[in-house]
């Protein structure tokens, strides 16, 4: 039970049980109750020891027949603002063609760009709002978009606009990252020093300008930017108060994320090639590891991350569908639960706290997201399952019966 009661509660849910998601476990709670205040989570525990009060004073109560209630899903990495389609390269890497292949023949993210480039704002709000749209049927309500399809000044400000305006229309709580340092241009394809020299002195200080972004990311790797290159943006973003994360160890070991870690980065994601030493300096430096199965499923990839190390080391374990054109198409966190378990070989448990507090800690959310504890925002979705292990082992399915985000019932079919 929680020490302290409330004075009053706006909505309780009854015969139901939590998996809260607290103490690094599913820390699970049968024949539950569970009460929201305003925007917050104001009481937890068995039904036995509801006081009689807050069962009669509530305005809303919501019988939850013996279902489960799970923190909403966190999606802490997606690039789902974009135009045009890739699915041309899909039948392309089915024939043999690799990412790196399709990338040097102007495919890949630079199709993309030029889509992205060539769609007006009103054209990528509404693609991108359908994308919102299916992940908050799943169950996600707190979502990170980053850019890096413009490439440039003006793009690049447009699709964070575009980010900023579906934060202000979906329920959902959006994260805004910059990602200018996606891919090298093909205006700069010869300078690549010169195009980190426009994103730090020209696109880095309108964003913070504008204030349109919380964090800024760069792809650190062979067919994008350097070490040193990769820590002159990272510099420049800590330097104007804004947090970094990295795309790191994708492709090739390229001690990004050691790097990364210097920065006191929030995540480094992808890891494949992951190192020990690099695993140690992010464990030192509190770095949340973010994996991401769609993208190995996608790319056919061999290398798995190192996941034994980072459990050995307790680096929290982050999981996102990485919605992307490219390389994760993915629309459905359910369906990357199963995938992180059978591809990466997380159990059902830490797939589960990937999708929530530590889907939080990649964004710096974990006060206020991605568990059910008193104070924190009442962001909690009720699932016709028997077990918590259900959303990894049926793959793709939702039996979402209620979603609720900031107090505010959004989906409902309880009652019906």
């Amino acid at each position: 039970m929680t020490p302290l009661e409330p004075d009053k509660i706006d909505t309780l849910f009854i015969n139901c049980h939590l998996a809260t998601m607290t103490g690094n476990a599913l820390s699970i709670i049968e024949k539950a109750a569970l009460a929201v205040t305003g925007k917050t989570i104001s009481w937890i525990g068995r039904q036995k020891d509801l006081p009689d009060h807050l069962r009669t004073s509530c305005q809303k109560l919501i019988d939850c027949r013996n279902g489960w209630i799970l923190p909403g899903f966190v999606d802490c990495h997606t690039h789902l603002v974009w135009g045009g389609s890739r699915s041309n390269e899909f039948e392309m890497r089915l024939s043999g063609a690799t990412y790196e292949e399709i990338s040097k023949k102007g495919g890949g993210i630079f199709s993309t760009v030029q889509s992205t480039r060539n769609a007006s704002k009103d054209e990528l709000f509404t693609l991108a709002s359908k994308r919102v749209a299916a992940l908050l049927s799943q169950g996600i309500t707190t979502l990170e978009i980053k850019s890096g399809y413009g490439l440039k000044l003006e793009t690049e400000l447009k699709m964070l606009k575009v980010i900023g305006q579906l934060d202000k229309t979906f329920p959902l709580h959006i994260e805004a990252t910059f990602l200018g340092a996606h891919a090298l241009p093909q205006e700069f394809a010869d300078d690549s020093d010169g195009y980190i020299d426009l994103v730090t002195k020209t696109m880095l200080p309108a964003v913070k300008d504008q204030a349109i972004a919380t964090a800024v990311d760069v792809f650190c790797e062979r067919i994008a930017f350097n070490l040193s290159q990769t820590r002159k943006v990272l510099q420049t973003a800590t330097d104007l108060g804004l947090k970094v994360k990295l795309h790191a160890e994708q492709l090739s070991d390229s001690n990004g994320a050691a790097m990364a870690a210097q920065f006191s980065a929030l995540s480094c994601d992808h890891l494949e090639y992951l190192s020990l030493s690099g695993a140690k300096k992010m464990a030192e430096h509190n770095v949340t590891a973010v994996l991401l199965p769609g993208a190995f499923y996608f790319l056919k990839e061999t290398k798995k991350p190192p996941v034994q190390i980072l459990k050995d080391l307790k680096i929290p374990i982050a999981v996102s569908t990485d919605l992307n054109p490219g390389s994760s198409p993915v629309h459905s966190m359910t369906l990357i639960l199963n995938m992180a378990c059978m591809l990466f070989d997380l159990t059902c448990e830490q797939a589960l706290l990937g999708a929530t507090i530590n889907g939080a800690k990649a964004l710096g959310l974990e006060l206020s997201k991605g568990s059910i504890e008193k104070g924190k925002d009442a962001d909690l979705v009720v699932w016709d399952i028997d077990t918590p292990a259900d959303l990894c082992y049926l793959a793709g399915l939702t039996p979402i019966e209620m979603i609720m985000i900031g107090g505010k019932i959004q989906h409902n079919t309880l009652h019906k």
